[in-house]
């Protein structure tokens, strides 16, 4: 009976989706452990076989802690709103919920494409999912319940006081008794103080504008990222190098009003409760850095003929006398201001040039030194000097207060721009504040040993000292105060684009409005363009059905706005973010459909015992998530005030990308009396190619001798062409070798390429000509990249799986390294793993008698290979080592091969030890043991200590020094006894020949030597 892998995962994962095997219940006896992934975006590329290596970690622990007796929740679904859909939309006029839906259950989109469809190659992975809670964000049975959570978000703010949020309703009562003196909320900079008779005496209409002020998610003109490629406002997250990370289009910063989400209330928590959960120190690094907790001051001048003031917080208080400049963010509102005449027209091209970079592209560059003097000047708050003041775009708007005090002695950026613009209109001499500190090579940025001078009242005192004093005069001047600062900025929630949650929120005289909760969902209308407006509206001003009715609470004609009853809904739509910052939730009581999850389902699973995903969503994804979580916490949802306590992040697995060398032949150009050269590149051929091997040969040896026939033709004919008709000037040649990245399908194991194939891939390498060497194929260079298609390294898993079966692929992946690793993908390493599969098969199964398994005592030995595996592999999978658990497995099945073991007792467990990493044939061999029920839950071996232990020592037996046999015996026996056994033997009698050693050297469990 042969292994026959498709046939046999095909039976199973029928059985699995018919009986739902990996159905977990919400009301099981059990011990719950939920285990999660990151669910993907469905894009039409579909998988490759890097995508799955977390999935198929996470499905080896979820099915370990299913035969642990474990009811485990291992849910799937998909992060189904995004910008490629969309994007394809544009460019095919297909509706994106069409093309969703295909990549998704695969199919033939509107193209032609053919689309395997995400959910057909998970599942010919054999993954345990528990498909029957499957979400899409992108359904309205899901996104309804995301505007329910933006619909609590409006209605709530966070109380500094209590340290969380509470409803809208709380703070009303507050302003209608006491007014907002004594209110310690996160809000709004600026809030106008009133009394509760200004309050009571407000129109509706300021109410809500003063609550849009302290709403946990609100409405205001901010900096954001704006592509114009692609229509709307990009994170911080989705740019890469100044442009967008999808497409590649460029971005600049612009003012808009946006929906934006007061993430910045929770920064403290959010770097709290880091410390409770088990993440990597990298990934928590990253928040913490993103959340950039700084003590200091924040400090106001006032600024000189104006009446303005720039507040600046600085971490620095104490070198408040060492000020030698400010610097405003370009995009700051007090720039156009106080920007004088003289200066106005070099700081608005200065402005516009700096629009064009992303606020990460300028933190990230710390060597580009730029600014502009505005022709203004701030005074000091003590000393009363001007200060002139500066625009520079390592300043961020969105960071502090967007303006910093410049004091060059103590901060090296400072200093190199003091030192830049030394000398111009605007940059003073630099003040040096510290005593016995010599800053003319370097700032002094140490808080250490610092003792102040030329500071006034700071002289003499230390670092810790100089700051309370220089806070507590600036209180006294009404000039300052002592804060904490975060760099976490409130996160914008607006997206101009089509394809995302649609805000359950209409207008009323221009101020938002709620939708009620029992009308959701709003669904996405249809559009005919998914473009924006001509006069520049998001994509939903195209909808002609677009508008709330109050009466009747519908959606109606965009046309029967009459601004009494019928009202314009949102025409943004909510950010990629918003379904993936609680769909764990969702998970567990994905059917409800009056509530995200039942307080009972919440009660139960609690929070995600173990999340697996990338680290490229440290500081987006997995700080939105905590946050939305911590919020709905506060509000008596979330039970748990983190939703992941594990955290994994698996590392990525890298095409090894295949290179041809198009051959360039360089000509050198020289007057032959003349030692200057101009040289220019040709080529004789379009096409030509030249296999690595000779590449290498040439680039060692200079050697040329696979240039002949017709190329050699050519390059010398044109050579001696134009050297005969140029008596002063001479030509010759070099080459060189262009390497172009070729579809690794054309390449078999030994890196061979077929040419024939490569000819009829691209128009333009039809007629292509291949320089090999002699009698052998041409040879590609290899290089270990990003599996990418623009690569043309791509290995999809269903061929793998086709080819070797799935099992083969779930192996191969979890032997190619550590898990958080980075590790290259090669095809040719797959064989090995189904040829271990295959011995293990034959541990069962004779090819002609079929089953072979007997109920045969097992010997010591057998048991020894089966209990060193059940300790091992059980440790592995706990401490996520799977790497080493399939190296166990190989050992285990030679050792038991070498010891023709096919007793029950030991083949029986070894299957269950097989199935979270190999299940399918664990579950044929299962079956084919005599068991009608699925393997997925029997109870893991247990391991027994006494199996490993020692009972014989083999002994090497020498003498005078020199070994001569070996000879196994008891570890339990006594000097005397050894040595009798040893004196007896045939083999030491032999080389003794009839003499008496001297002495007999026996320590036992380690040597035997006879001397003499």
């Amino acid at each position: 009976m042969k292994y026959n892998p498709n046939e046999i995962e095909e039976k199973w994962q029928k059985y699995w989706a018919e009986n739902q095997t990996f159905a977990a219940s919400n009301n099981s006896e059990k011990p719950k452990h939920y285990v999660l992934d990151m669910f993907p975006y469905p894009s039409g590329a579909g998988l490759h076989v890097g995508h799955p290596l977390g999935y198929i970690a996470s499905d080896v622990y979820s099915r370990f802690k299913r035969h642990q007796g474990f009811n485990v929740l291992h849910p799937m679904g998909y992060d189904s709103f995004g910008l490629p859909a969309e994007q394809y939309a544009i460019q095919t006029g297909q509706r994106p919920e069409d093309t969703t839906r295909v990549n998704i259950d695969g199919g033939v989109d509107k193209e032609g494409k053919q689309i395997a469809g995400y959910r057909k190659q998970l599942d010919k992975i054999g993954f345990s999912f528990d498909w029957s809670r499957e979400v899409r964000t992108s359904n309205p049975d899901y996104y309804k319940h995301t505007q329910w959570i933006f619909i609590q978000l409006f209605n709530s703010w966070y109380c500094r006081k209590q340290g969380k949020a509470f409803d809208i309703s709380e703070l009303v009562k507050v302003f209608e008794e006491e007014g907002n003196v004594l209110v310690e909320a996160v809000c709004d900079d600026n809030v106008a103080i009133f009394t509760r008779e200004d309050w009571n005496s407000y129109s509706d209409d300021q109410k809500e504008k003063i609550l849009l002020q302290y709403r946990m998610t609100y409405l205001a003109e901010t900096e954001v990222n704006w592509c114009p490629g692609l229509g709307t406002v990009l994170a911080n997250d989705e740019i890469v190098n100044g442009v967008s990370e999808r497409g590649g289009y460029p971005v600049i910063r612009k003012k808009m009003t946006q929906w934006s989400m007061r993430i910045s209330a929770y920064a403290e928590r959010l770097l709290q409760g880091l410390n409770d959960i088990d993440w990597s120190e990298s990934i928590k690094e990253s928040q913490r850095n993103w959340i950039g907790k700084s003590v200091g001051a924040l400090v106001t001048f006032n600024v000189k003929d104006h009446n303005e003031v720039i507040e600046v917080f600085t971490t620095r208080p104490d070198t408040i006398f060492g000020v030698t400049f400010m610097t405003l963010a370009p995009e700051h509102d007090l720039v156009a201001k106080i920007t004088t005449p003289e200066q106005k027209a070099v700081v608005e091209a200065y402005i516009e040039k700096t629009a064009k970079r992303s606020e990460r592209e300028r933190m990230a560059d710390v060597k580009t030194i730029s600014g502009v003097f505005t022709g203004a000047y701030a005074e000091h708050p003590f000393t009363k000097e001007p200060i002139p003041v500066w625009i520079g775009d390592y300043v961020l708007a969105g960071y502090g207060t967007g303006a910093v005090m410049a004091v060059p002695c103590g901060d090296e950026r400072d200093y190199a721009f003091a030192n830049f613009f030394k000398g111009e209109n605007g940059m003073q001499e630099i003040k040096n504040i510290f005593a016995n500190v010599d800053i003319s090579e370097a700032a002094y940025g140490s808080k250490d040993n610092v003792e102040i001078a030329n500071s006034d009242f700071l002289n003499g005192l230390n670092y810790k000292a100089a700051t309370q004093k220089a806070i507590a005069e600036l209180e006294k001047l009404g000039q300052g105060k002592g804060k904490t600062n975060y760099r976490l900025r409130d996160a914008v929630f607006s997206r101009q684009r089509y394809w995302g949650e649609p805000f359950p929120v209409y207008y009323v005289n221009g101020l938002p409005k709620m939708i009620d909760a029992q009308h959701l969902p709003i669904i996405l209308p249809e559009v005919e363009k998914y473009l924006p407006t001509e006069d520049g509206l998001p994509p939903l001003g195209n909808a002609a059905v677009w508008a709330w009715d109050t009466q009747n609470n519908i959606v109606v004609n965009t046309d029967l706005v009459d601004h009494a009853t019928i009202f314009p809904l949102e025409l943004n739509t909510m950010p990629g973010w918003a379904g993936s910052s609680w769909y764990w939730m969702r998970y567990m009581d994905a059917h409800n459909e009056t509530e995200f999850a039942s307080k009972e389902a919440l009660k139960y699973w609690e929070s995600v015992d173990l999340y697996i995903g990338g680290s490229e969503h440290a500081t987006g994804h997995l700080l939105y998530s905590r946050f939305w979580n911590k919020f709905l916490k506060d509000k008596g949802f979330a039970p748990t005030e983190e939703p992941f306590k594990k955290l994994i992040n698996q590392g990525m697995i890298l095409g090894t990308t295949a290179y041809v060398y198009r051959l360039e032949v360089l000509f050198k150009q020289f007057v032959k009396s003349n030692i200057n050269r101009s040289e220019t590149n040709g080529q004789v051929y379009k096409e030509v190619f030249v296999s690595k091997d000779l590449v290498d040969k040439y680039k060692k040896d200079k050697d040329l001798s696979f240039i002949k026939g017709k190329l050699k033709e050519h390059i010398e004919g044109a050579v001696n062409d134009f050297n005969g008709k140029n008596e002063e000037w001479e030509m010759n040649y070099s080459l060189d070798f262009q390497p172009l990245r070729v579809d690794v399908n054309f390449v078999n194991s030994s890196d061979e390429l077929d040419e024939e194939k490569f000819k009829n891939w691209r128009e333009d390498y039809a007629k292509a000509e291949f320089i090999n060497q002699d009698g052998k194929k041409y040879i590609v260079g290899r290089e270990v990249e990003k599996m990418s298609k623009s690569y043309y390294n791509v290995v999809t898993p269903d061929d793998i799986c086709n080819e070797y079966g799935a099992d083969t692929l779930r192996l191969y992946e979890m032997f190619l390294g550590p898990l958080e690793q980075a590790k290259p993908w090669n095809t040719a390493g797959i064989s090995g793993v189904f040829g271990f599969l295959k011995k293990l098969w034959r541990l069962y199964f004779d090819e002609n008698n079929g089953l072979i398994v007997n109920n045969d005592e097992p010997t010591k030995d057998n048991l020894k290979s089966l209990h060193k595996t059940i300790k091992k592999v059980a440790e592995d999978i706990e401490s996520f080592s799977f790497n080493t658990s399939v190296s166990q497995f190989m050992i285990c099945v030679n050792e038991l091969s070498a010891q023709n073991c096919h007793s029950r007792a030991i083949l029986e467990p070894l299957a269950i030890l097989v199935s979270p990493y190999a299940p399918h044939i664990a579950e044929e061999l299962w079956s084919q043991l005599g068991h009608t029920t699925s393997i997925a839950t029997v109870d893991f071996p247990v391991f027994e200590a006494k199996h490993l232990v020692e009972t014989n020592k083999e002994y090497p037996v020498s003498f005078n020094g020199k070994m001569r046999f070996t000879i196994e015996l008891p570890l339990d026996l006594t000097k005397e006894q050894i040595e009798e056994i040893i004196m007896k033997d045939e083999r030491t009698l032999r080389q003794l020949d009839g003499k008496t050693p001297n002495k007999v050297i026996i320590v036992p469990g380690k040597i035997i030597n006879l001397v003499g």
